[in-house]
């Protein structure tokens, strides 16, 4: 267990150094939010499912569209609720007590698992 805390650790010392570097590189003068543009692209009528890579794991979106501006169906498919399907797998062997690190080394949003 101690690995586990040891390594987050690690992961937010490492943010904080991004953070740090982010901050440098904020221009100290001109726009800071230049003209919004409207963007209404429409969707093409089908089925589509893409992901991308996420800091948590893979994030889905399914989408299913008539051919409008908005999708018929959107549904997002968050890492945080596959990842805790893991979680019965890692509490094998393990006592009770150690459930609460056991949940934050898998770092999930429970507003997302609760959807």
């Amino acid at each position: 267990m101690f690995d586990r805390y040891i390594q987050r650790i690690d992961e937010a010392r490492e943010s904080v150094k991004i953070l740090k570097q982010a901050l440098d590189r904020i221009p100290t003068h001109g726009p800071v939010r230049p003209e919004k543009k409207v963007w209404n692209p429409k969707v093409p009528a089908g089925e589509l499912y893409s992901r991308v890579e996420h800091p948590k794991g893979e994030l889905g979106f399914y989408l299913i569209s008539d051919g409008g501006i908005n999708p018929y169906r959107y549904h997002p498919r968050t890492a945080s609720f596959v990842n805790l399907g893991a979680f019965e797998a890692m509490a094998v062997g393990h006592l009770v007590a150690d459930a609460i690190v056991l949940l934050g080394t898998i770092d999930i949003t429970l507003g997302e698992v609760d959807r």
